[in-house]
């Protein structure tokens, strides 16, 4: 078993192996974690939201989900969520996105997708293969009319939830740096990472 602590705003990656599995713990609570995963013997085979989403009838993950290549093959699989939903749709902020909802002064602030770009370089992954990503424990309710909003999270401290690799992959974090809306209660915290081996 491994097990990581993932400082406020760090970014944090790994090989799983298929079967064994992955936990992502809450430690402090409302603390959103950005998440991409990529075939580990093909990086072209991806997380796919549409895939996933289709695949499910639902946009939001929670046990029993299983995370979607684009090539429609299954990645991951949600087998236990104390947490209960997680958003699909969000993405991830960037220095670009910051500036166009917050303002320009934001422009210098660090951001999910520099810690994306940063930890997968590790393998030979770059801006163009960076895709709509998973945000465990970010709260985006989506009204009726279709109106997305960040809202206040619906986890707390010590929540966690756990995933089965179905074949070995590539996981990327960024335990997400937001401080312009609530997404982590304007407050980013540690995150930890255990990698358990197979039931």
């Amino acid at each position: 078993m491994t097990h990581v602590t993932v400082p406020a705003r760090a970014a944090w990656s790994a090989v799983v192996r298929a079967g064994r599995t992955l936990t992502v713990t809450d430690l402090h609570g409302n603390q959103a974690v950005d998440f991409l995963v990529y075939d580990a013997a093909d990086t072209a085979a991806r997380y796919s939201a549409p895939d996933t989403i289709q695949a499910q009838g639902n946009i939001f993950l929670t046990t029993g989900s299983v995370l979607m290549s684009n090539e429609h093959t299954p990645l991951m699989t949600v087998t236990e969520d104390e947490v209960g939903r997680h958003d699909t749709v969000g993405g991830a902020c960037s220095k670009e996105s910051n500036t166009l909802r917050y303002g320009h002064h934001t422009w210098s602030q660090h951001a999910c997708v520099d810690n994306f770009l940063a930890e997968g370089a590790r393998y030979g992954l770059g801006k163009r293969d960076l895709v709509s990503n998973i945000n465990w424990y970010m709260n985006v309710p989506v009204e009726k009319d279709g109106t997305l909003g960040i809202v206040d999270g619906i986890s707390a401290p010590g929540l966690r939830l756990t995933l089965r690799a179905e074949r070995d992959v590539i996981v990327l974090v960024s335990n997400c740096p937001q401080t312009n809306n609530p997404c982590n209660g304007f407050e980013p915290t540690a995150v930890a990472m255990t990698i358990g081996d197979p039931a």
